[in-house]
């Protein structure tokens, strides 16, 4: 499944200091430097779509462990890490917070001549993951940054968040390209945050006939839709419907709808992927399939939800500057002598795993 995981953060303002950040980056290129050695790049993509790995990340950085900032931190910090070394390493990162993520299409294109793959195939992927996540699954977070890593031969990892500004809370989604099939067909493969609400969950298993009537309804000429909706305005509904339709104005959508039926989206991800097409449209065609058509929604909420130099914020402890320095000059050092064939600090690196491992069992 494309999407591996979702994490749930409580919403925190403000940024990481200077000197912590300049820190950030130089010990996230050295650990993925590591892990890229030994393990290769697809790895490291596979972590980074991990929201349980990604968080341990953000810790080992220093950053707050628990809020939302993790995310942008850790995200900005292995943008500014890898420059420099992406090419050795194949590994690319772009977008970032707010209109930094509107770049995420010009940044892959810029790395089109060191691409094995059409850079807008990857283009595609990108803009697919923000849409399902803020149009499709509709759970009450609005999209505000989406980081786009991917390598030389097109496989990839999104790493996006989006804000509930009245919970206090962020939500961040976590994609992968391995083992892709569809981008509309449940693409949650892990669960990791225990905040559950209503939602709107076209993508989940049991709304494959909504989605199917959704795009034969975007097919459909404006007027109609209109009326109908104007018409659903009279009905008695369930109470979660009736806050969904109190943000559905007819009219205002006809422009869209003259838009689909022009352009006659063959399937739900064509729909979905048309520009002008978001979280209102779809919303109002989830209440023509289910209402009129019987064709049924799910409201299946998908996601439920360190301390190795301290965190920004002081918890568990103030970060050790000192101790961190000597992170990022210990794998610095092993990943220079690896190259020159003297592996011997990187094989302690996975000795001490090994026995980390093994000393946690029962």
């Amino acid at each position: 499944m494309p999407k591996t995981g979702t994490a749930d953060l409580p919403l925190h303002y403000g940024k990481a200091p200077r000197w912590l950040f300049q820190r950030m980056a130089l010990l996230a290129r050295e650990v993925s430097l590591a892990i890229v050695a030994e393990f290769g790049v697809q790895e490291m993509l596979r972590r980074l779509a991990d929201p349980f790995w990604f968080q341990s990340f953000g810790c080992v950085l220093g950053f707050d462990w628990h809020s939302s900032g993790v995310t942008t931190t850790v995200c900005g910090a292995l943008k500014v890490g890898l420059k420099g070394v992406q090419h050795e390493l194949g590994l690319y990162v772009a977008g970032g917070k707010g209109g930094t993520s509107r770049r995420t299409p010009q940044e892959i294109e810029m790395q089109g001549t060191h691409l094995d793959v059409a850079p807008a195939s990857l283009v595609y992927a990108s803009r697919m993951a923000a849409k399902v996540d803020n149009t499709a699954l509709q759970d009450g977070y609005q999209i505000y940054h989406h980081t786009f890593v991917f390598d030389q031969q097109g496989h990839w990892c999104v790493v996006q968040q989006g804000m509930n500004v009245d919970r206090h809370y962020a939500r961040r989604y976590h994609w992968l390209s391995e083992g892709l099939r569809d981008f509309v067909v449940e693409p949650h493969s892990a669960i990791c945050c225990d905040q559950r609400g209503e939602v709107l969950n076209m993508v989940a298993q049991e709304s494959e006939e909504a989605r199917h009537v959704s795009a034969l309804l975007a097919r459909e000429m404006p007027g109609k839709l209109v009326s109908d909706l104007q018409r659903l305005q009279d009905l008695e509904l369930p109470s979660r419907h009736q806050v969904w339709l109190a943000d559905v104005d007819p009219r205002r959508l006809e422009k869209i709808f003259l838009s689909t039926y022009e352009q006659q989206p063959q399937n739900f991800e064509a729909l979905l992927g048309m520009s002008g097409v978001g979280p209102k449209t779809i919303r109002a065609l989830s209440l023509l399939s289910e209402i009129v058509y019987g064709a049924k929604v799910s409201t299946r909420d998908p996601a439920r939800f360190s301390f190795a130099h301290g965190g920004k914020d002081g918890y568990p402890y103030p970060v050790d500057r000192a101790t961190y320095d000597r992170s990022i000059e210990t794998l610095r050092t092993a990943i220079r002598r690896a190259k020159l064939g003297q592996r011997d600090k990187l094989e302690a690196f996975k000795r001490l795993s090994l026995w980390e491992a093994g000393s946690s069992e029962p």
